[in-house]
């Protein structure tokens, strides 16, 4: 049987072979998966890893080899404090989706109430109801796989989760009630030369249109229908869009204090607004 050592040590060389940006911690996560064992375990193994187990690090690091979502293989991504289930028909969350939670901080609290709208996981929904207890919390989803995946996730948390089409009238008893609104939407524009591991995640969760901006201005509505006065919303938006997401705000006419902002790498990423 081949040590533990080794089968990372090779593992690592594969991944970095074929180009991936951070081989070793990868090879560690793959393996600390088939092995059962946590990641800081890796380095104290003793003896050899049974010949079922490199196979399946092999399928594994091929498949990534590939470009697959390295939370796919895993069935999980961490989003802030929380981990999510993820996997083929869901859209993985990404750490620049995180700044939103921080956007809409200063409208949470408890008794409140705050939705997530185009849910997909319910990362952004399950980040809120967990670092601010008694908030109500409401994840909005329409795909069918992103819903399997949503739902189960929810179970055991206080997420409440809607089906229901962001382009569409929705929750029409929190009218006017909701203190703030997260939304990832799709918003890549078509045609567009996404990267290896974005092309693995949903189309209908990536692209939006020539423009990227189909589905802006559905969100822009539902939003100022559920927010209460004074109300925040923070929603992500393509590199691109950084004048065209507030100018469509702008043209709402039921916005105040509209702003865009960067993401962790500098780019403008998100556009925060307050209900008016």
């Amino acid at each position: 049987m081949t040590e533990a050592r080794e089968l990372l040590a090779d593992a690592t060389t594969r991944l970095a072979d074929a180009g991936l940006e951070t081989p070793r911690v990868d090879a560690e996560l793959l393996l600390s998966h088939v092995l059962g064992v946590p990641r800081t375990r890796l380095a104290t193994l003793e003896g050899g890893v049974h010949p079922s187990a490199a196979v399946a690090l092999d399928r594994l690091l091929k498949r990534r080899a590939a470009r697959e979502p390295l939370q796919y293989l895993l069935g999980r991504a961490w989003f802030r404090h929380v981990e999510v289930a993820v996997g083929p028909g869901v859209f993985v969350p990404r750490p620049e989706t995180e700044l939103l939670v921080d956007a809409v901080w200063p409208a949470l609290h408890a008794g409140g109430c705050a939705v997530d709208l185009c849910s997909g996981s319910g990362a952004l929904g399950l980040a809120m109801a967990d670092e601010v207890p008694g908030l109500r919390v409401l994840a909005v989803e329409w795909e069918r796989e992103a819903l399997v995946w949503l739902r189960r996730n929810a179970v055991g948390s206080r997420v409440e989760v809607v089906e229901a089409d962001v382009t569409d009238p929705l929750l029409p008893d929190l009218a006017g009630q909701v203190d703030a609104v997260v939304c990832n939407p799709p918003y890549v524009p078509l045609p567009d030369n996404v990267g290896a591991e974005v092309r693995h995640d949903p189309r209908s969760a990536v692209f939006a249109g020539p423009d990227g901006l189909s589905f802006m201005p559905a969100v822009i509505a539902r939003a100022a229908e559920l927010l209460r006065a004074g109300g925040l919303v923070a929603i992500e938006h393509d590199e691109g869009h950084e004048e065209s997401v507030p100018a469509l705000l702008r043209a709402d006419g039921r916005w105040s204090e509209i702003a865009d902002h960067p993401d962790l790498t500098g780019r403008a990423r998100y556009v925060t607004a307050r209900r008016a």
